[in-house]
């Protein structure tokens, strides 16, 4: 394990674009009724990575400067986003954007948030937001249960994660986010979302996860052994279904 958090995802990225979910077109509709959503919006995408997010709003029609400190991550991003002339992307820090002052009218982060250094994130952010401007945090929060499938395939990271219950410990709930915006400024709007995935699909999503052991760590046979059994114990027409709850934090920034 790596100790600097924007070097976790490095060896990760060809999995990180093939295997992790997509965010419903659901949260563009939200985000236009609640904050003020437009084409013409300007969005700092904080943490952007290989561009899940950052899509999502380009084909809205939005300039978004993606930013993100991981050269591998940042540019496979500039890969996949290489057909939007409305992409920018940024070498830049959460807590160190580079952008000018009141030059964008959201901020995003989506997958990201728990890495940033929340004091310095929120000066950064209050800085390059314009007036009544938003931040949006957004997290794909994988079920743990609700299935037996779900159930075993937690149960598995639990075994074999190298640090999957430090970096899960449910970052993804309003008592950890109202803080950071202020008291009584936060909304939260939650939708479902799931990856149907053969067993490829499901060993590619397990790998892009940074608290995966990877190939010469000790823990790596018996996880995809493990793996393995789990998706046939379970799989129905050879394929299982890993569902989430995408929870979307947004609101203005209070002191």
């Amino acid at each position: 394990m790596t100790a600097d958090p924007t070097r976790r995802f490095s060896s990760r990225v060809e999995n990180y674009v093939r295997y992790r979910p997509d965010y419903p077109t659901a949260v563009v509709r939200l985000l236009g009724e609640e904050c003020g959503l437009t084409g013409r919006s300007v969005i700092a995408d904080i943490g952007s990575g290989t561009g899940i997010l950052s899509e999502l709003f380009l084909r809205y029609g939005n300039r978004v400067y993606g930013v993100e400190p991981n050269r591998e991550m940042r540019e496979a991003g500039e890969l996949q986003l290489a057909d939007f002339d409305n992409f920018v992307s940024v070498e830049g820090r959460a807590e160190a954007t580079t952008l000018a002052d009141r030059s964008v009218d959201l901020v995003t982060a989506g997958q990201a948030f728990h890495w940033f250094e929340r004091e310095g994130a929120r000066r950064e952010f209050a800085r390059v937001l314009r007036d009544d401007g938003w931040v949006v945090l957004i997290w794909n929060d994988r079920r743990t249960g609700g299935t037996p499938f779900l159930e075993d395939y937690e149960r598995m990271l639990l075994d074999y994660g190298t640090d999957y219950r430090e970096v899960s410990e449910g970052w993804a709930n309003e008592e950890m986010i109202q803080p950071f915006f202020g008291a009584g400024r936060m909304r939260l709007e939650t939708f479902e979302n799931r990856q149907v995935l053969d067993f490829e699909g499901l060993k590619g999503r397990l790998m892009s996860a940074s608290y995966a052991p990877e190939p010469g760590h000790e823990n790596f046979p018996p996880m995809i052994k493990t793996l393995a059994s789990v998706f046939e114990r379970y799989a129905e027409s050879g394929k299982v279904s890993v569902e989430y709850d995408t929870k979307v934090f947004y609101g203005r920034l209070t002191a």
